[in-house]
């Protein structure tokens, strides 16, 4: 199976290379400068040079604060790019499988999200993510939308990379206890990519098709992700670092973010029988992996 892959440098494009090179899946990166999301010219040419048997559109712009002050680039790549990719798959006849977010929600649900919910993005980037979903399904009817949250890799930027280097310097950190998430492993998305796209180019079935939720099995706060990483950390013989559980209030930020990010994955596993990792087993495998690089 040939995959073409948006992106570059993203945690879930170097999840699917680093899978690709042991399941022995081709994966093509596709980005710039042979690509540009904002020409649709350029993006159908890309993949009609490639001819794979799925393209997987995870490249985004993820600049979440920048985003309010940048909303047209935000816009244009989530939105307008994620179109013009899905489009080209549908030029060529094969599938595409699109990475969205829990930003596409309020927040304000008591519990875990589905996908039927209504969603009500309450910033930039949630509302730019947004359009790109409607983009994707317009432009072609054989897609599968990923709704996922609170990624993490031992690649790119993110919380738990974030973490281990203030704990370096610091003996205590403050971190956001009253916002509740899923922590998903990047090379669990990976594996579960890996599954549906083998489902979706061997199957028409249009129940495989549509918008799931792919989360780390379980919940947690900012700070309880904090202290699990810490306490990792701990017994692999780094240092004690504590965690000052603090409201959302007193850290301020540009773009607001959902309260509750919890997404429900019961349709993911009814219909492909996938259930990621309980996120605590996942975390303890990527901290392993940073711990063993010297992060």
């Amino acid at each position: 199976m040939r995959i073409a892959v948006t992106g570059k440098h993203g945690q879930v494009v170097q999840s699917l290379l680093r899978r690709g090179a042991e399941t022995g899946v081709e994966i093509n990166t596709v980005g710039r400068p042979e690509m540009d999301l904002s020409d649709p010219a350029s993006v159908a040419a890309a993949f009609s040079a490639l001819r794979p048997d799925v393209i997987v559109s995870a490249a985004a712009y993820t600049a979440v604060d920048k985003a309010e002050s940048e909303a047209e680039l935000a816009f244009s790549v989530n939105a307008a790019g994620a179109g013009a990719v899905a489009e080209a798959a549908a030029r060529i006849g094969v599938p595409v499988i699109h990475i969205s977010t829990d930003y596409v929600f309020s927040g304000d649900k008591a519990s875990a999200y589905c996908e039927e919910d209504a969603t009500a993005p309450i910033s930039v980037y949630g509302r730019s993510k947004l359009a790109g979903e409607k983009a994707v399904a317009a432009a072609n009817p054989n897609h599968v939308i990923l709704r996922t949250a609170w990624v993490y890799s031992p690649f790119g930027a993110n919380f738990m990379k974030t973490m281990l280097r203030l704990s370096e310097t610091r003996d205590l950190l403050r971190v956001v206890a009253d916002q509740r998430g899923c922590p998903t492993s990047a090379l669990d998305i990976a594996d579960a990519i890996l599954a549906i796209a083998t489902r979706i180019v061997a199957d028409p079935a249009p129940s495989l098709r549509g918008t799931f939720h792919l989360t780390g099995t379980g919940e947690a706060s900012w700070a309880d992700f904090a202290e699990a990483i810490f306490a990792e950390l701990s017994k692999s013989g780094g240092r004690n670092v504590g965690v000052e559980r603090i409201p959302t209030a007193d850290y301020p930020t540009p773009a607001k973010r959902p309260a509750n990010s919890r997404l429900n994955g019961e349709k993911l596993a009814g219909t492909y029988g996938l259930r990621l990792p309980e996120w605590k087993k996942s975390m303890t495998i990527v901290m392993q992996d940073l711990l063993n690089k010297g992060l």
